[in-house]
């Protein structure tokens, strides 16, 4: 059984998944990076170092870059031709692109009822300062990014419509989300095959407004009612990603729903739950696989 994993070299994750495709299929590890793949029309063959991407029984996408960006979403493309041609892609990469833009996935989540921050999208910055009125404080958050990379918090006050024009420099549709008050931690749900797996929390620990682990935020065990798991499972449902983490944070308003993460990681699993969470999905493949 020959499986290719779609990744980033060096990232945790995608190393992790690589050596453990390796190790249960007993065949060759091949990590591929998509900036190195060729794909060639119109015979539909796709080539990666030597190795023909078709000939594959099936490829685990990771990461398909190192950083969050439009351009993923035309590699995205790439793999799902592939994926319409028969090859077996996990997660499917139409699922991907349902949720890997932070709009889509927001307006999907909303069509679906699921309670999530009050938001605005606009690209106007007088609607953008007319949101952030309303709101007080807002996190202003590009549409692809990770790990609260290129967010920013921001206070209604004179030198606001400044701070806007410049956002908006960069980041013409604004994604706006009133600021709330998420306590010392929040939660990653995780799902594989849409069964619940378990749950850990992201922990604050040095005062930054989020609790990612590139702010310093510390990973910890976490036993959520079962409430909030059927919320993450609602919202996880419609997108039918094999592996996912759905960011969900418990507030004095109830439980919100931040996104459903098309690259959920394996460390938080591992470090709280002992889970291997990059073996559980591999079985779970090649159980889809046979």
């Amino acid at each position: 059984m020959k499986i290719g994993v779609i990744g980033t070299k060096g990232g945790w994750s995608s190393e992790k998944l690589a050596d453990t495709v390796a190790e249960k299929t007993g065949n060759e590890r091949v990590l591929i990076s998509m900036e190195d793949v060729r794909l060639d029309l119109p015979s539909g063959t796709a080539y990666y170092n030597g190795h023909t991407l078709n000939d594959f029984d099936a490829l685990m996408i990771k990461k398909i870059g190192a950083r969050y960006s439009p351009d993923l979403l035309d590699r995205l493309e790439v793999l799902r031709y592939l994926s319409e041609r028969g090859l077996k892609i996990f997660s499917s990469p139409y699922s991907i692109l349902r949720a890997l833009d932070r709009l889509s996935c927001t307006l999907s989540l909303q069509l679906g009822d699921i309670p999530m921050p009050p938001t605005t999208i606009t690209e106007s910055v007088d609607q953008a300062l007319t949101a952030l009125s309303n709101y007080g404080q807002a996190v202003f958050k590009p549409l692809y990014t990770s790990k609260a990379r290129g967010m920013f918090v921001l206070d209604d006050g004179p030198d606001a419509r400044r701070a806007i024009e410049d956002y908006r420099a960069e980041n013409p549709i604004m994604y706006i989300q009133k600021t709330i008050d998420l306590g010392d931690l929040d939660l990653g749900i995780a799902f594989l095959g849409g069964e619940y797996l378990t749950t850990y929390a992201r922990c604050k620990t040095n005062g930054a407004w989020n609790t990612t682990t590139v702010s310093g935020g510390k990973y910890r065990a976490y036993e959520p009612d079962p409430e909030i798991i059927e919320l993450a499972r609602r919202a996880q449902e419609p997108f039918n990603l094999d592996f996912t983490c759905v960011d969900v944070a418990i507030t004095d308003h109830g439980p919100y729903v931040f996104e459903v993460s098309v690259f959920g990681g394996f460390r938080g699993i591992q470090e709280t739950s002992g889970l291997d969470a990059a073996a559980m999905y591999v079985d779970y493949v090649m159980e889809k696989i046979r």
